[in-house]
């Protein structure tokens, strides 16, 4: 079983710091991306039972929980459901993310439904931090860059889904999303799928299982 990462934590300008806070996203920006350990890894999905999602060890039974979600990243877990409409095609990506960001990506700049997370670092690169709504854009691409590496990202560790931008849309809402919930939900799913016996390779918020481990 291998455990990659391809793209290098996100930092981000102390000015918007305030912003970031007030988003919820504060504390897991200061974590990073933790080098994985293979063996531990493996040792872990070979004791996951998908059934009851729980590891079973010699000592007795134990899981990743909501509690260990708020304490190690800072997420909330309270608040609405993350849940919505799934953008399905490059033109509403391309509309939501003028939308948010006023500018767009190429189709050359996605990779499948994603966006690539070199556009959004280049577009955060180029921002100015001179007023209210380019603050915004700034804290906006610093969290879609979040959720590629180390809160939803995939086998690739290059993209993320572009399912995220309406979500984040209202900026004042952001903070006010269950994110912690989705997270540790992403993180069984991806444990379930990885404990299949034709599965090679595992993605999902490792960061969340290394850190608890």
């Amino acid at each position: 079983m291998t455990c990659d990462h391809h793209v290098l934590p996100d930092r981000y300008n102390e000015r918007v710091e305030e912003y970031l806070q007030s988003t919820g996203f504060y504390h897991v920006s200061q974590i990073g991306v933790v080098q994985c350990q293979k063996a531990l890894v493996n040792a872990l999905v070979e004791r996951w039972h998908p059934d009851t999602h729980t590891f079973h060890l010699p000592v007795g039974e134990c899981v990743v929980t909501l509690e260990d979600v708020a304490m190690i990243f800072g997420l909330p877990i309270d608040g609405l459901p993350v849940t919505g409409i799934t953008l399905s095609s490059f033109e509403a990506s391309e509309a939501e993310c003028l939308h948010q960001f006023e500018v767009a990506p190429r189709k050359s700049d996605c990779r499948r439904s994603g966006i690539k997370l070199t556009w959004l670092r280049d577009l955060k690169e180029r921002l100015q931090l001179t007023d209210e709504n380019n603050i915004q854009v700034y804290i906006k691409c610093h969290i879609m860059f979040l959720f590629g590496t180390i809160l939803f990202g995939d086998k690739s560790g290059a993209s993320v889904h572009w399912k995220f931008l309406s979500l984040l849309s209202d900026f004042a809402s952001i903070g006010q999303y269950s994110w912690g919930s989705a997270f540790l939900a992403n993180l069984y799913k991806s444990l379930c799928r990885a404990s299949r016996f034709d599965c090679k390779k595992i993605d999902g918020p490792l960061t969340l299982l290394l850190c608890w481990a």
